[in-house]
């Protein structure tokens, strides 16, 4: 009887897995041309050196920093812009950048995820992707609760550009897959 019912386990084991194997498939074949690809739109409007800043008013939308709807990331100021019709900034914030930092160019939003655990090890909630450097995926997220990393940051890359939770749910409504993400100097 033990090796008839062990029999039927490990033929329910590989149907199992061969179903799984064949719906993993289908998904990643159903996925639209190019959006689980991070990719760089190059844009002559954003050019590699710093965008003017307005001396008066630190936080105002930087000059050169493109057009349309679009999330706009400093890596030198560790700002970002939510900017909405008409070139109408809607948010600006802070952020804590990780250990790597994207190129200036212009970028898509190319995946979202609700909830998951940061390279460093930290629960991340919201997290908006838009391209990778050297393998490691770049995009914005909020740490869950108080959550500290425990991992090593001098060792560990970390894409991560986190936000507070109030800007991460801004970030979360605004930034939708395809939405244009402009990154400056």
């Amino acid at each position: 009887m033990a090796s008839s019912s062990s029999g039927i386990v490990a033929g329910l084991t590989v149907t199992a897995l061969a179903t799984v194997g064949f719906l993993a498939y289908q998904a990643s074949a159903s996925v639209p041309a190019g959006l689980g690809t991070p990719h760089t739109r190059s844009s002559p409007a954003v050019a590699a050196a710093k965008a003017p800043r307005d001396r008066t008013n630190p936080t105002a939308l930087p000059a050169g920093s493109g057009t349309g709807e679009r999330v706009v990331y400093s890596v030198d100021d560790d700002r970002v812009w939510l900017v909405g019709a008409r070139n109408k900034v809607k948010r600006t914030f802070k952020v804590t950048p990780g250990t790597l930092d994207p190129a200036p160019g212009s970028y898509s939003v190319t995946s979202r995820s609700n909830s998951v655990t940061g390279t460093d090890g930290t629960p991340i909630e919201h997290v908006v992707r838009f391209t990778s450097v050297d393998g490691v995926v770049i995009g914005f997220s909020t740490a869950v609760g108080a959550s500290m990393s425990t991992a090593d940051t001098t060792t560990v890359k970390t894409g991560g550009i986190r936000e507070s939770r109030p800007d991460g749910d801004a970030m979360w409504d605004f930034a939708t897959i395809g939405a244009k993400v402009v990154v400056i100097r």
